[in-house]
């Protein structure tokens, strides 16, 4: 049942741009033979995660970032609750970027991600990211009139070259965190229009539900093409070699789970993580502790 590494051929986005959005099928399964097997495999997964994530935390030489781009209602919130179900708290932090504060805009855009990213032995989750600057101030450049920048690019829209330095700075930013020791996890889930449709459908049928409701949510949809415009031109640009972007089929969330479980495991299981091994002087500290405990009257 274990077949991570073919989860990562499916899934990857190619570096040398040989493929578009429109060849990755948001309503995909093939790769289970059925939703029973799909959830046995994340099943197994959460367990092997907390596993491997207990190595990591305790090996403290690398970490791991994972980032969610998606539309709406596309299930980043319910995957990262799911697949990371069995991690300790004290390994792994979530952080969700929404709309920038004063504070952040005073910053440059990166500011605000680069000082919550992970610590050695731990790992990231990204709620959105950084890429929400080629993807939210491309369909919505009007926004770029609030980051305050020394110089405002004429026509936005058709300048090229200031989307091209951003997708560069960010590539040159993500190799500097893995030659650090960062594993740089990027997930796009990769919703269709029509089931993200039936899913507002069901929110708005659901009072339980009603708190998830944003009218911004209802608006942005009309934006859907420009939208699938930006982030195909988000993952021709920045899937690298070094950290590629992962497109994940999300019609259906019990596959898109178990697939993100999946990738995120044989990535952890590439880095040869191992228990730190202890001095000599460790070792006597250990059998000395042992005897005392044997001496003790019960």
């Amino acid at each position: 049942m274990i077949k991570y590494e073919k989860l990562l051929e499916i899934m990857k986005f190619p570096s040398d741009q040989s493929m578009v959005l429109k060849d990755f099928d948001p309503g995909y399964t093939k790769f289970f033979e059925g939703k029973k097997e799909g959830k046995a495999y994340l099943e197994y997964s959460v367990e092997r995660l907390a596993e491997l994530q207990e190595v990591l935390y305790a090996y403290n030489r690398n970490s791991m970032l994972i980032i969610f781009q998606a539309m709406d209602a596309a299930g980043k919130d319910g995957t990262i609750k799911h697949v990371m179900s069995g991690v300790n708290p004290q390994g792994c932090m979530v952080k969700s970027f929404k709309k920038p504060s004063e504070e952040e805009l005073d910053h440059t855009y990166m500011w605000r991600c680069y000082k919550a990213l992970p610590e050695r032995g731990k790992i990231g989750i990204f709620n959105r990211s950084y890429y929400e600057e080629v993807l939210v101030t491309r369909v919505h450049q009007e926004v770029l009139k609030s980051q305050k920048l020394p110089k405002m690019p004429s026509d936005p829209e058709n300048n090229n070259s200031f989307w091209e330095t951003r997708y560069n700075d960010i590539n040159a930013f993500e190799q500097y965190l893995v030659n650090n020791g960062m594993t740089v996890l990027k997930f796009f889930l990769n919703i269709s229009k029509e089931e993200q449709k039936r899913r507002f459908l069901k929110r708005i049928e659901n009072p339980a539900k009603h708190w998830k409701i944003s009218l911004s949510d209802f608006q942005e949809r009309q934006h859907w093409d420009d939208y699938m415009q930006a982030y195909e031109q988000m993952l021709l640009h920045t899937s690298t070699d070094n950290a590629p972007w992962y497109v994940i089929p999300a019609d259906n969330k019990w596959f898109m789970r178990s697939a993100v479980s999946g990738i995120i495991i044989s990535q952890l299981m590439s880095m040869n993580l191992h228990y730190p091994g202890i001095s000599e002087e460790k070792k006597k500290e250990i059998e000395k502790a042992e005897e005392w405990l044997l001496k003790e009257s019960s």
